[in-house]
């Protein structure tokens, strides 16, 4: 019953922007949890909200800006969400998935979906590309997470 309490604390902490699989995968390898069990409870929270995101995100923003609640939250976030757009404008698809991939703060999961978003890429391409770059930064943080050898040694 612990490792399903533990389970569901991670699911929780990886569905959270800014923190997400970056923070969950840490907590599980923490809490003793199996390594394929912890990246993949990790990898589908963090995936859960993209889709709404990239479908609705601006949307939520243009309403928001309608009613001024939280304009200069929003242009803040859009602000610096495009500053690290040049290597998704420049390989769309790719781009994305190297741009989620890094496990860096503000390159996660959400971040891509936003600019994904606020760059008009449709769902087709963006969450195959997304998803790449989540398993990518799941892989990387598990494998430091877990320990490179003990990983390494789990694979073989």
């Amino acid at each position: 019953m612990t490792n399903l309490k533990h389970a569901i604390i991670l699911m929780l902490i990886s569905a959270v922007p800014f923190i997400e699989l970056r923070g969950g995968i840490p907590y599980g390898a923490a809490m003793d949890l199996p390594f394929w069990e912890c990246v993949i409870i990790a990898i589908l929270a963090n995936l859960l909200p993209v889709p709404f995101i990239i479908l609705f995100i601006r949307k939520i923003f243009d309403f928001c800006r309608k009613k001024n609640w939280l304009t200069k939250q929003i242009t803040w976030l859009e602000t610096r969400v495009m500053k690290k757009s040049a290597v998704v404008k420049k390989y769309e698809a790719i781009g994305l998935a190297i741009f989620v991939g890094i496990p860096l703060p503000g390159t996660g999961a959400w971040s891509g979906a936003l600019l994904a978003a606020l760059l008009d890429i449709r769902l087709k391409t963006s969450l195959p590309a997304i998803f790449a770059g989540v398993v990518i930064a799941g892989l990387l943080v598990g494998g430091v997470s877990y320990g490179f050898l003990g990983f390494l040694n789990f694979i073989l």
